[in-house]
């Protein structure tokens, strides 16, 4: 079995203070072959709308301390987790032509519409059954026009907004009704060449759960990475082989891993 976590985050994110030696060394205690570091590369702040200028000046000296750590006894590849894109698809092309040395890109949907003032799923006050259906609706019409856009390896954590909906505020969301909306995010992903991630969410239900990934494989979806979300050392390869389990039971035979942007097959 190839174990890899492909969604961690070092002090390179302004969410993390860890350092990247320690992200490193947890993946190799964790026996995995293969890590990215796929640290914020977010469009805007929330609820504001002047963009989030980004200086890449110390990514390569973090990398070159990243492969120091590894010191031949783990593969760590270059990512970044592309927030926001749909804001502004010219500021996203543009923010990808500084970072050519990518292996891997997340695509991912942190803030609702300009209907919610842009603001993050994360900060979103507690809301009746209702208003969480309808901020899941909106959800995902931002995260279908990214699917469509397409520049990116795969989609990260689908169904985030449950996170913060049931472990924050104790609510009981799925996102049973919008089959025929997801669908359509799964359906644009395929003709793009693009896949999805199992976000193992630090040891909580994963992001998409089981239904989710078969229709997924349903569908013909055949890429599929799978990352912990990892800010701080002891999430890193968190169930990691329990998620290949989980991926098999869904009909998916394969989990992977990208080298320069390219997907690389691992069976399962």
């Amino acid at each position: 079995m190839y174990l890899s976590d492909y969604h961690t985050h070092c002090s390179l994110s302004f969410d993390s203070k860890t350092p990247v030696e320690d992200m490193v060394r947890a993946g190799i205690a964790q026996g995995l072959q293969e890590m990215c570091l796929t640290d914020h590369v977010d469009l805007f702040r929330p609820r504001e709308t002047a963009h989030w200028e980004h200086d890449f000046s110390n990514r390569e000296e973090t990398f070159a301390r990243a492969d120091q750590a590894a010191n031949g006894k783990i593969i760590v590849r270059r990512g970044i987790e592309l927030g926001e894109a749909m804001r502004d698809f010219a500021y996203a092309d543009e923010l990808l032509s500084r970072l050519p040395e990518l292996d891997f890109v997340i695509g991912s949907q942190h803030q609702l519409s300009e209907k919610y003032d842009w603001n993050d799923l994360y900060f979103m006050p507690e809301a009746t059954e209702q208003e969480a259906r309808e901020q899941i609706a909106d959800y995902l019409t931002l995260v279908l026009e990214t699917a469509k856009w397409g520049k990116f390896s795969v989609l990260g954590h689908l169904t985030l907004p449950l996170r913060y909906m049931n472990e924050n505020h104790g609510m009981h969301m799925s996102f049973d009704g919008f089959e025929d909306e997801v669908a359509q995010v799964f359906r644009a992903l395929i003709e793009n060449g693009c896949g999805i991630e199992c976000n193992v969410n630090r040891g909580n239900t994963p992001l998409p759960d089981a239904k989710w990934l078969r229709l997924y494989h349903e569908l013909s979806g055949e890429i599929i990475t799978i990352g912990t979300d990892a800010h701080t050392p002891e999430f890193v390869g968190m169930r990691a082989r329990e998620t290949q389990e989980l991926l098999k039971s869904c009909g998916l035979n394969y989990v992977c891993t990208f080298e320069k942007k390219k997907p690389v097959f691992h069976k399962i």
